[in-house]
């Protein structure tokens, strides 16, 4: 997904550095909200659910003399079904493509699983920063320990402390992370923050906000995709129609709710974020319909929730 960067980089004087960087970690450390404030807008949907970030996701840190490409993965865990070892594939998967690895670590929920991982990411044999996330949430007291503990198991070059729902700790590891970068082009228009197709990204938005507002497993058994975006320029909006996917009927009622007001309070709330992210104004058609089991077939899942990146 390169473009072409003479034009851009001919002009400057010093030598750029670039690379690419994976986000991983187990489910809910704060990996999307880690990112997001990095780049310093939306590019990755959360919510207080585990396994909100189904694909990986990128997202684009442009300054004069450098530029990161950072890898947004799905939480790792022991995965049973088909789509979730998909979606486990997905984040080791981008160990293997990466310059360097980011760790994050929800010091809050610390679990036992956690030497396993490393020895995962030990094995792709990349530079590795560990970040220690939700520090605001914990003593300090409890910090220190905790760093002599992760600094004995392996050599990372740096373990930093950090809050990001609080943006504290971000600019330290931006600064850790320049100085691992190779030297290289720029992969995209520095502009760009993302690579995700605006067909992709709002179906994230309205996914994001079926996580927030329905409860135990209907969020996870939900898809989105957009069937349709188109310019109005008559009404100056852009049109969406996008069609969520359920597994059962009896989960059909509970999306659209009493008298249509759980799939409004959907539209509403995806409508507004859009609107702000995109600059236009939008017109939003929310459709529902059932697609029997599909977390269970692989087609279903490339389809609908897993697509094939270039």
């Amino acid at each position: 997904m390169s473009v072409e960067t003479k034009s851009f980089e001919e002009t400057k004087e010093s030598k750029t550095r670039s690379g690419f960087v994976a986000i991983v970690g187990f489910p809910n450390v704060g990996k999307s909200t880690l990112l997001n404030h990095i780049i310093g807008t939306k590019v990755s949907i959360v919510s207080p659910k585990p396994q909100t970030t189904r694909f990986n996701i990128r997202g684009v840190l442009t300054q004069d003399n450098y530029q990161i490409v950072f890898i947004d993965t799905p939480g790792i865990h022991d995965a049973k079904s088909l789509f979730n070892k998909m979606m486990v594939e997905e984040a080791l998967e981008a160990l293997e493509e990466v310059d360097i690895i980011l760790w994050v670590v929800d010091v809050t929920h610390r679990l036992p699983e956690e030497e396993r991982l490393l020895d995962i990411i030990k094995k792709a044999n990349k530079p590795t920063i560990l970040v220690l996330n939700k520090i605001d949430l914990i003593k300090k007291s409890e910090l220190l320990p905790m760093i002599d503990y992760f600094s004995k198991l392996h050599d990372f070059k740096a373990i930093i402390p950090v809050s990001a729902l609080k943006n504290d700790g971000i600019e330290r590891i931006i600064d850790e992370l320049v100085k691992l970068l190779p030297e290289g082009p720029f992969y995209y228009e520095p502009e760009r923050v993302t690579d995700l197709p605006l067909s992709l990204l709002v179906a994230e938005i309205i996914r994001e906000k079926i996580f927030q507002l329905t409860y135990q497993e209907i969020p996870y058994s939900t898809a989105v995709k957009v069937e349709q975006i188109k310019k109005d320029e008559e009404k100056n909006l852009l049109y969406i129609q996008a069609t969520i996917f359920i597994e059962r009927d009896s989960q059909k009622g509970i999306i659209i709710g009493k008298q249509g007001q759980m799939l409004k309070k959907i539209g509403t709330l995806a409508r507004e974020e859009l609107e702000f992210l995109l600059g236009k104004r939008i017109y939003l058609d929310l459709w529902v319909k059932t697609l029997k089991d599909w977390r269970e077939k692989e087609a279903h899942i490339r389809n609908l929730a897993i697509p094939f990146r270039e």
